[in-house]
């Protein structure tokens, strides 16, 4: 309805426009030529003609609509505040109230050469342009993002500053063009929601400089971001039911109490979605308005994709691990020697490295040499004096002589530790094949995958055609009835899969799919948790760091003051330098810094050059 109201005001505003058109001797026929009536517009107020391409483009051309009504105003002698937002705010039918006002007549903009209000001319006009140049920018071509969480870590990390190029894979036209300017989806201070669904476009993307390969670090919107707990907005909506449901059936098999599935999950999912203050109001989004996640893209579409104890395989073929990837270890010590300080000197990230090891599996007990604890159950918490902890979260003590870590870090930094002399073994912490993880996709238990062990998973390709069965419908369920090709009903009845009541036995893809991965593989919410990632969420690719700071609850040791910072190096003060003015290429940093300067230098030592010599001229003149 929002988009018929929209055309029609559309129209509107062109029967004023060509009314207008009389009033100013032009043939009335111009205005309703779309474009093409803009361009004779900026031609009658004596503006700049290429005005009319900013009306092109959709979430721009709205406010360049308020633009042109606030200079025909003026142009046709209403230059009262009160006309004046009114053609602003409302112009579709300013152009009609005023092509009936038979005192409106065309008067021009000369008398406004030299602005009656230093506050428009020095201050609105820029503003409004600078506006809308940058929502151009930050709409199809750049876009500043700041990374929000260690997904990435050590390839991009947590307070990093980027760019990201939309022109990557094509920038995509906003479907919700009525928006703040530069507020993504929620109004800063205010904490409202920053967007109006009345225009809804449908999806379309420009033409880009390339595709989506394997390796590629991408940004895109959260597939899982469609539905939101506005007070737990970092966390899925769909994974805090699942939680809910864990729980409750965990909590009624001790209490011996029977429920079937449907009422489990009615009742997990009343708790997620009573507005209770813990988890807020639940509201949707739509595509372009949900969160911005950045992952690197470990299989495109077509790939099998499988993870073999940590490793990945495409097509059966074990690939490379990214240099920075990072993973848990168990470490066996000799003493309790690891602080703050030793994590921070190896650019340790605390909030990993302090995890609490709700158990350890059978396997690594045997291989660390401790046996395991009777009463830990993995599915249960267990408060601080139920184990024998020492100061740090991560870690506890079996036996006199031996202390157990668990830290997340790269391979290179656990070699590292392993040499310390404190140090009695490190051993990477995978899960084993077949242990079901009820937070791991598909969320089935007839298939048992976990973090380290997962698939084989068909990555879905543009006109690819897979079996559909009830066995396999999950992992293709949301593919099917959500992303592909808007929403459809899809049941089941006995052994049939039910396509908007009919039976299928195959489904062909109508777009591309991805599978996300963090590089930081033991603690990284992605593709594992929540599955595929389709082409028309993709947004672009990071390209650029300009900043790189420091958060002083993840390095507590380091960089607590922003100014003192200033004078340290990047190990002990606030700020990376050495990340600053860098390029990204595959996940590593590649730094600009010295060509930068030297280019900024350059220019502002032309800029003097060039102001004197036009100085020395005037001067010979005189």
């Amino acid at each position: 309805m929002g988009n018929i109201i929209f055309l029609v005001l559309v129209l509107a505003s062109f029967y004023g426009l060509g009314k207008l058109f009389i009033k100013a001797n032009i043939p009335q026929w111009k205005a309703y030529v779309p474009f093409y009536n803009f361009f004779t517009l900026s031609k009658l107020l004596n503006k700049p003609w290429w005005w009319c391409l900013i009306m092109a483009i959709p979430g721009v051309n709205i406010l360049m609509y308020g633009v042109y009504g606030f200079n025909v105003a003026r142009a046709f002698n209403k230059p009262s505040n009160n006309d004046l937002w009114f053609a602003s705010l409302l112009p579709y039918i300013f152009f009609v109230k005023i092509a009936h006002d038979p005192t409106a007549k065309f008067v021009g903009l000369d008398k406004f050469k030299i602005e009656p209000s230093k506050i428009i001319k020095n201050w609105v006009d820029p503003i409004v342009f600078a506006v809308i140049a940058a929502s151009i920018i930050r709409g199809y071509f750049i876009e500043a993002f700041t990374i929000p969480t260690s997904s990435l870590e050590k390839s991009l990390m947590v307070g990093d500053f980027l760019f990201v190029n939309k022109f990557a894979y094509g920038p995509k036209i906003p479907q919700t063009p009525l928006s703040f300017p530069f507020a993504h989806h929620t109004m800063p201070v205010v904490n409202t929601k920053s967007y109006l669904e009345w225009i809804k476009l449908p999806y379309f993307r420009l033409p880009g400089f390339g595709t989506v390969k394997n390796n590629d670090i991408v940004v895109f919107n959260y597939p899982d971001g469609d539905t939101v707990a506005l007070n737990q907005q970092n966390q899925s909506y769909y994974q805090m039911v699942r939680n809910a449901y864990h729980e409750i059936s965990q909590y009624n098999r001790s209490k011996n109490i029977k429920l079937n599935d449907a009422e489990l999950k009615k009742q997990a999912w009343t708790q997620v979605n009573s507005g209770d203050n813990y988890f807020g109001d639940i509201v949707a989004r739509p595509k372009d308005k949900r969160e911005h996640y950045v992952k690197r893209c470990v299989a495109i579409a077509g790939n099998e994709f499988e993870i073999k104890n940590g490793h990945i395989y495409i097509n059966k073929v074990e690939q490379k691990m990214p240099p920075k990837a990072q993973h848990n270890y168990f470490v066996k010590a000799k003493s309790e020697f690891i602080d703050k300080r030793y994590l921070d000197n190896l650019d340790i990230y605390y909030p990993e490295a302090f995890k609490v090891v709700n158990a350890i599996t059978e396997t690594k007990d045997s291989i660390l040499g401790i046996q395991p604890i009777d009463f830990m159950d993995e599915n249960r918490y267990y408060p601080m004096e139920d184990l024998d902890y020492k100061p740090f979260r991560n870690t506890f003590t079996k036996n006199k002589d031996t202390v157990l870590y668990l830290l997340n870090m790269t391979v290179e930094t656990s070699e590292k530790v392993k040499a310390d002399p404190n140090v009695y073994q490190v051993i990477v912490k995978n899960e084993a094949a077949g242990k079901y993880d009820y937070k791991i996709f598909p969320h089935k238990s007839t298939y048992a995958w976990n973090n380290d062990n997962f698939g084989p998973l068909i990555i879905p390709k543009a006109g690819l055609t897979l079996p559909i069965d009830t066995h396999n419908l999950c992992l293709y369920q949301k593919v099917m009835d959500t992303y592909d090709d808007g929403i459809h009903h899809i049941t089941t009845e006995g052994a049939k899969v039910l396509y908007d009541g009919k039976p299928i036995t195959s489904y062909t893809f109508k777009q591309d799919y991805y599978f996300m991965m963090g590089d930081n593989r033991h603690n990284s919410a992605d593709s594992r948790s929540w599955g595929l990632v389709p082409f028309d969420h993709v947004v672009g690719s990071p390209f650029f760091v300009w900043l790189s700071v420091k958060y002083e609850e993840n390095n507590p040791v380091s960089g607590a003051s922003f100014v003192k910072g200033f004078f340290k190096n990047s190990k002990e003060g606030k700020y990376r330098w050495d990340r600053f003015f860098s390029y990204v290429d595959a996940g590593n940093l590649v730094s600009i810094k010295i060509p930068f300067i030297i280019t900024v230098v350059g220019l502002w030592g032309y800029s003097r050059w060039s102001r004197k010599r036009k100085e020395k001229k005037q001067k010979e003149k005189k």
